[in-house]
Order: structure tokens, then sequence, then C-alpha cells
């Protein structure tokens, strides 16, 4: 086993001496060592509404802002339009973080 020993009778990185963990301990009636949790009985879902509505916000809120550089809405360009597409956006966002 001189192949297994380097300059001066040191182990070789990268070679395994043995096992170093212990070994599972497995059920007798499981298949495998996991636990796979129980799939629950009521599954929470999202209304189908929800992902179109989504969508309605993200780009509302975006072509709010857009249409605003534009001169395209009523007054003249105001920070308040800015405002109130960004917070159509956050509201989308808010939306789709409990979509399910």
């Amino acid at each position: 086993m001189a192949a297994d020993k380097g300059p001066g009778g040191a182990t070789r990185k990268g070679r395994s001496t043995g096992r170093a963990t212990a070994r599972a301990i497995v059920h007798p009636t499981s298949a495998s060592g996991r636990y796979t949790p129980p799939i629950p009985k009521s599954v929470k879902t999202s209304p189908a509404w929800m992902g179109p509505l989504i969508l309605i916000l993200l780009i509302g809120g975006a072509l709010m802002i857009v249409l605003n550089y534009f001169n395209v809405l009523p007054a003249a360009p105001t920070n308040w339009y800015l405002l109130a597409g960004i917070g159509v956006i956050a509201s989308g966002f808010i939306t789709a973080t409990q979509y399910r």
C-alpha cells in the first residue's frame, strides 16, 4: 500500500480511510430512512381571479408611471401619479406573496 502514502508516510489528500458517520437506523416497516410527512387534508388554494388581479396591478402601475411621463394623464405630469403607480405596483407584489 505504498501508493496510499505520500512522502514521509503522510496520507494523501482526497483518500477516504473509511466511513465518517454512523449508519442510519432504518425502521423495519419503512422502505427508507427518510421521513415523509403526510399530505394535509385541506390544501390552501387561491381563487381563480387572484392571478389576473396580480397582473392587472403590476401592469396598471407601470402603465400609470409611463403615461405620466408621456403627459397623457389629466393635469400636468406630477409626482402623485408616480407615487400612485408605485403604490399599485407594491400592492401587486403584496398580492403575489399571498398567492398559493
